[in-house]
Order: structure tokens, then C-alpha cells, then sequence
């Protein structure tokens, strides 16, 4: 007998809309959830020198990509998934130790 819950896949397709960036995944901890860290150098013009700067943004991470720890990910802006979500992985540009 077939089982009827193998045929049908349960996908969930969200549009995205607005910024597209990249980063390092630093956690996956949260269950469909991981940490993408953007590293950016910030000038100051008050000092006339740069400054080094993060942002860690959450992202909700699909079952079919699966990004782990230490993948350089692209994340696109959504519209909100949860109370801190906004943003999803939409693609791995490279695996971590490759």
C-alpha cells in the first residue's frame, strides 16, 4: 500500500521583495532558523578613517536548502515570518569548507 504522504511534498513559497544580500551563516541553531553575519567597513568622516562593522540579521532557512555553519549564503527581504524574521535564504554561494 502507498503511503499517500511521500507523493505530496509540503513547500512553502514566500515572495520576496526589497534588498538582496550575502553573508556567513554563524548559527543554525533555531529550529528553521540561522544567523547570517554581514561583515561591512564603515568611513568616518569625522576621523577620516574606516571602521569595521556587523550586522547579524535571522533568516528563515528552508528544509531545501539546509544552510549550516560557516555557508556564505544570499538572503532576500520577505515579508515578516515571525516577530524577528524577515529575511530568507534563497541560495548557498558556497558550503562551508569547500
Amino acid at each position: 500500500m502507498a503511503k499517500k504522504a511521500d507523493s505530496k511534498k509540503k513547500t512553502r513559497f514566500v515572495s520576496t521583495r526589497g534588498a538582496v544580500v550575502d553573508g556567513r551563516v554563524v548559527s543554525d541553531k533555531g529550529k528553521k532558523t540561522v544567523i547570517v553575519q554581514r561583515d561591512m567597513v564603515k568611513y568616518m568622516p569625522k576621523y577620516e578613517r574606516y571602521a569595521r562593522a556587523r550586522s547579524r540579521i535571522p533568516a528563515h532557512n528552508p528544509e531545501e536548502i539546509g544552510a549550516k555553519v560557516g555557508d556564505i549564503v544570499v538572503i532576500e527581504e520577505c515579508k515578516r515570518i515571525s516577530k524577528t524574521k524577515s529575511w530568507i535564504v534563497t541560495g548557498i554561494v558556497q558550503r562551508a569548507g569547500e
